[in-house]
């Protein structure tokens, strides 16, 4: 039995087999293996090592005449005796032969004797489809992560005129719309009747961080007003893409300068409250309750006949390599908020950028001297089995200031975790992973290390769990969002929702 085969029912909670047209099995997963035991320990192990002689003919026939139509009543051998199974046959084309996906449940289960077989057959061939659609979703948003984690690292470190920076910039909206896939994927993938729910954000902490990587990238050349509202209404939005659309607003407002000369930009968030419907320049605002980003320059200012055209896909009046898809996919990101986007402009005086968002009637929770850095010091373990990723964590955390301690497993944090002087400020672990899961390993952490603080991070939707008491993170996310999250949870009085 080949262990690496990957088909997709791993995490299942029923036996699961990989089987070829011959017999022989290809992969078992978790539950199959306990269950079974040393039957399937063999590299050689077979169908015909599990087959009841009860059964009618060979495991090689029935494999020959079964189809995916309904499910078929059949015993395996289980600790010395017979035990029956409804067992659900998928085949499929391998790469030499064909193959057979079995999955084997209890003959008395619910979902089988609760409806006609032709029911019962579609259920577990869509329970199949959805813990397919799970793994996947998973694998790609461990993937994405690294990617998008990456790129952020690398813009925050380079100036809006590299070279590069366009193509950075065209690998993050690629990496953040694959994500956004990953997650349709990961929300039908869910059995339960759950869909996502945007978080609390802090668009204070969100704007200054990316102001700073402007101001990092500039130096003196440019003068930056940056005026925050002290007690700034909570707003939900994706941080990442809101991040995203300040930073194409503050990329027009930087080369709204002629090269090498000097300008000031102001950056001022504020709330909005408005009793009735208003129009600022193109954007008609319903009422409500509104948190805004002004940029304003005072650089060359857009001329009158253009202005209206500013949002227009592949309109620009810039040179190659810009596509005019920056101002459009600011709209498009804000919008699809519930917001807008008003710009006002004069030749010569400058342009002024004002986002909106709609926001709730409640405050961000901030210290109002907090270091706003990014920062930080202090151990931070992290647990992941993917080593793409623990490598991704461990260099963008160590690169801001903190000393990083990486674990493949649960079972070698707590190790990490038990070794006599180790002193630990903050475990960040994923809740899925083979073995000992985030959720287990955090129980065990508590009967010891009660105030440990822990971040929590998942590629699949976050479900409310009270028991897991800590910050979380969803898969993909960007080196900001992590460091921010990080912060957060070093420095609870910092923290939003």
């Amino acid at each position: 039995m080949n262990s690496e085969v990957v088909f997709g029912l791993e995490n299942a909670t029923w036996p699961a087999l990989l089987v070829d047209a011959d017999g022989v099995i290809l992969s078992a997963n978790e539950v199959a293996k306990n269950i079974f035991g040393t039957a399937l320990s063999d590299d050689t192990a077979a169908l015909a090592s599990l087959w009841s002689s009860e059964n009618t003919g060979t495991p090689v026939e029935f494999l020959a005449r079964s189809n995916s139509s309904a499910p078929a009543i059949l015993k395996f051998q289980v600790a010395g005796s017979a035990e029956a199974f409804s067992t659900m046959v998928c085949p499929f084309s391998g790469d030499e032969k064909k193959q057979y996906l079995l999955q084997l449940l209890p003959p008395g289960a619910p979902e089988v004797k609760a409806a006609p077989a032709s029911d019962a057959a579609l259920k577990q061939k869509l329970d199949c489809v959805l813990q397919l659609a799970r793994t996947v979703s998973l694998d790609f948003n461990n993937a994405l992560t690294g990617v998008l984690a990456h790129t952020s690292l690398v813009l925050g470190k380079i100036g809006a005129d590299h070279p590069c920076r366009n193509s950075l910039l065209e690998v993050e909206k690629s990496a953040a719309r694959a994500a956004e896939i990953a997650g349709d994927l990961a929300v039908f993938s869910r059995q339960e009747k759950q869909t996502r729910r945007t978080p609390t954000g802090n668009l204070n902490l969100l704007t200054s961080r990316c102001v700073e990587f402007f101001q990092n990238a500039h130096g003196p050349r440019f003068t930056w007003r940056l005026t925050l509202e002290r007690s700034l209404f909570m707003a939900r939005f994706d941080e990442a893409k809101v991040q995203q659309a300040l930073t194409k607003v503050l990329e027009n407002a930087v080369e709204a300068f002629a090269p090498g000369t000097t300008g000031q930009i102001s950056v001022q968030t504020r709330n909005v409250e408005l009793t009735e419907a208003t129009q600022d320049r193109n954007v008609r605002l319903a009422a409500g309750n509104y948190v805004c980003v002004e940029i304003a320059d005072k650089g060359g200012g857009i001329e009158a006949e253009i202005l209206p055209r500013i949002f227009e896909p592949f309109f620009t009046t810039k040179r190659a390599p810009h596509r005019g898809l920056g101002l459009a996919l600011v709209y498009g990101i804000i919008t699809n908020h519930g917001g807008g986007v008003a710009i006002s402009s004069q030749p010569g005086q400058g342009t002024s950028a004002r986002v909106y968002l709609p926001a709730e009637r409640g405050f961000v929770h901030e210290s109002l001297d907090a270091d706003k850095s990014l920062r930080g010091t202090g151990t931070i373990l992290v647990v992941d089995d993917e080593s793409l990723l623990l490598t991704m964590a461990e260099t963008i955390l160590s690169d801001f200031g903190y000393k990083v301690l990486t674990a493949s497993s649960g079972q070698k944090a707590l190790q990490i975790l038990a070794q006599p002087g180790t002193k630990v400020d903050l475990v960040i672990t994923d809740l899925v992973m083979p073995g000992m899961g985030g959720r287990e390993l955090i129980e065990k952490i508590r009967q010891t290390e009660l105030a440990l603080a822990i971040l929590c991070t998942s590629g699949y939707v976050m479900p409310e769990d009270k028991q897991i008491r800590g910050g979380y993170l969803q898969k993909p996310f960007t080196s900001t969002q992590l460091l921010l999250k990080v912060r957060a949870a070093l420095r609870p009085t910092t923290t939003v929702d």
